[in-house]
C-alpha cells in the first residue's frame, strides 16, 4: 500500500527487494464524470413477459433457409464472406428478388454500378423485381436513405468499401469497417430492417477487417467453392436463431445460382466403378447427413521427403493415420506419395472422416478396389482403435435411401442387417483390409 513516486529497487514501507509495481490510478475520465450523474436507469424486463415474435421472411430457396435458421429475422443483421467471383452478390440479388414482393428492398452497392447489377438482373431473369439500388459507399448518405426510405431489407455490398467522413483512415481499414458496421446494425435494429453485409476475404479465408465484426452481427456465413466447380457450399459459422455448421448446397448455373435438394446424389453422381482409393463416407454437415466420396492416391516416391498433399481434409490428420496405419496396421508409407482429395469441393472437419481416409489410403496402397455399396464413418485414436461418431442413426438411413448395402461402423454398434444394410464393427484398424474387401 506505500506509494512511491518513482520506482525504486527497495520498498520503504516493508524494506522488501523488487516489490514495487506500477500501478496506473483509477479515475473517472472528464466526459465520464459530467455523464454519470445524468445517467438513467434501464428499462428492466422480466424473463417470463412475453415477447411477440415476427414470422421469419423466407429467401425464396430451401438451401438459403436450411442455413439461416428458417428464413431472415425481421431486425438481425447478417454477414456473408466469400472468395470473390463466388456468387455472394449472385445469391443475394436472388434473395432480394424474392423478398421484394414483401418487403421494401435497398441494394446500397460500393464497388458495382447500377448499370451492373441491372445486366447481371436481367441475365438471372430478375429485372422486374421491385427493389431499388443505391451506388455509394458514404456512411452518412446510407443512413440518411435508411431514414427516408425505410426499408425493411438492406445489402450493403460490400462494408469494406463503406467510409465515413468521421474517420479520417482509408475505406476498408479496421476503424472504417467497425465504425460502419456499427451505425449500420444500429440503425437496423432501430427500424426492424434486416441488414445484409458482404464481406471480402482474406488469403486466409477470413473476413477482412476487425474480428469485432462478426460479434456484432447475428449471423456469420461462407460461401465455398471451387471457382472451376459448379457447386457452391453456403455455411454457417454463427447464427444466433438457428443451427451452426450448417450447409446448403447450390450449383452455379447460367441463370444463377439454383439449389441441390439432394447432395449425397449430386457429390457421388460421378463416381468412378471399381477405383482404388475411392470410399464413400457418411458426414454430418451442421443437422444434415451427407455422402461424400473420398480418393487417395498412393504411389511411389523418388523424393526424399515424400509429399502430403490434401484438399478438403487437414493435413495434419492426414500425417495422423497414416502413421497410425503404418504403426498398427502393417501398412508402409515411408516411401510413397500420398494424395487425397474430398470430391464436390466440401471441406470435412469432423473426426468421422478418419476411417474413410485410411481406407481409401489401404485401397490406393494395395491397388484394391473397394466394394461399391459400401459406406463407412468412424473415428480413428492414436492406438489404433475406432472411436465412435455422433449421429450415426442419420447417417446410416441416408445411406440406405441411396442404395448401400454394408456399413463400416464403429465397435459400439451391433453386427447385423439394419434394414437393408448389413453392418460390419470394426475395433481395430488391425482388421481393415479384411473388412474392406
Amino acid at each position: 500500500g506505500t506509494e512511491h513516486p518513482r520506482w525504486t529497487g527497495r520498498c520503504e514501507g516493508c524494506g522488501a527487494w523488487n516489490s514495487v509495481v506500477e500501478e496506473a490510478p483509477l479515475a473517472l475520465s472528464p466526459a465520464l464524470a459530467r455523464s454519470s450523474g445524468k445517467a438513467k436507469s434501464a428499462e428492466l424486463v422480466s424473463l417470463a413477459g412475453v415477447i411477440d415474435n415476427a414470422p421469419r421472411v423466407g429467401s425464396g430457396s430451401a438451401e438459403f433457409d436450411r442455413v439461416l435458421g428458417g428464413g431472415f429475422v425481421p431486425g438481425s443483421a447478417l454477414l456473408l464472406g466469400g472468395d470473390p467471383g463466388i456468387g455472394k452478390s449472385t445469391l443475394l440479388l436472388q434473395a432480394a428478388a424474392h423478398v421484394a414482393p414483401q418487403l421494401p428492398v435497398l441494394y446500397f452497392s460500393g464497388e458495382e454500378s447500377a448499370a451492373q447489377i441491372q445486366m447481371r438482373a436481367r441475365r438471372m431473369g430478375l429485372d422486374k423485381a421491385p427493389l431499388q439500388l443505391a451506388t455509394t459507399g458514404n456512411l452518412e448518405t446510407m443512413i440518411a436513405t435508411l431514414n427516408t426510405e425505410r426499408p425493411g431489407f438492406v445489402i450493403v455490398d460490400s462494408i469494406q468499401t463503406v467510409h465515413s467522413d468521421k474517420t479520417e483512415s482509408a475505406p476498408g481499414t479496421v476503424s472504417q469497417v467497425r465504425f460502419a458496421a456499427h451505425e449500420l446494425t444500429q440503425a437496423a435494429k432501430r427500424s426492424g430492417a434486416i441488414v445484409v453485409f458482404v464481406g471480402h476475404v482474406t488469403k486466409d479465408g477470413q473476413i477482412a477487417g476487425p474480428r469485432l465484426l462478426e460479434h456484432m452481427v447475428d449471423t456469420v456465413m461462407y460461401f465455398e467453392g471451387e471457382r472451376g466447380h459448379p457447386f457452391r457450399v453456403l455455411r454457417a459459422f454463427k447464427n444466433r436463431f438457428g443451427a451452426t455448421n450448417e450447409i446448403g448446397v447450390f450449383e452455379m448455373v447460367e441463370s444463377g445460382l439454383r439449389q441441390v435438394d439432394n447432395p449425397s446424389a449430386l457429390f457421388l453422381s460421378e463416381r468412378p466403378a471399381e477405383a482404388p482409393g475411392s470410399v464413400v463416407m457418411a458426414a454430418i454437415e451442421g443437422t444434415r447427413p451427407v455422402l461424400i466420396e473420398v480418393q487417395a492416391l498412393v504411389s511411389r516416391s523418388a523424393l526424399a521427403q515424400p509429399r502430403r498433399t490434401t484438399l478438403g481434409v487437414d493435413p495434419n490428420r492426414l500425417a495422423m493415420i497414416a502413421a497410425v496405419l503404418d504403426k498398427h496396421a502393417g501398412f508402409t508409407f515411408g516411401g510413397h506419395d500420398i494424395f487425397l482429395n474430398i470430391t464436390g469441393g466440401l471441406r470435412v472437419t469432423e473426426p468421422a472422416a478418419d476411417l474413410a481416409i485410411a481406407a481409401a489410403l489401404v485401397s490406393s496402397l494395395l491397388e484394391r478396389p473397394i466394394p461399391a455399396g459400401k459406406v463407412i464413418a468412424g473415428e480413428v485414436g492414436l492406438a489404433g482403435e475406432v472411436r465412435s461418431v455422433s449421429q450415426l442413426e442419420p447417417r446410416l438411413r441416408e445411406a440406405e435411401k441411396l442404395g448401400f448395402t454394408e456399413a463400416i461402423v464403429p465397435p459400439l454398434a451391433k453386427s447385423g442387417r439394419k434394414g437393408s444394410l448389413t453392418l460390419h464393427p470394426l475395433k481395430k484398424l488391425d482388421d481393415l483390409a479384411e473388412v474392406l474387401f
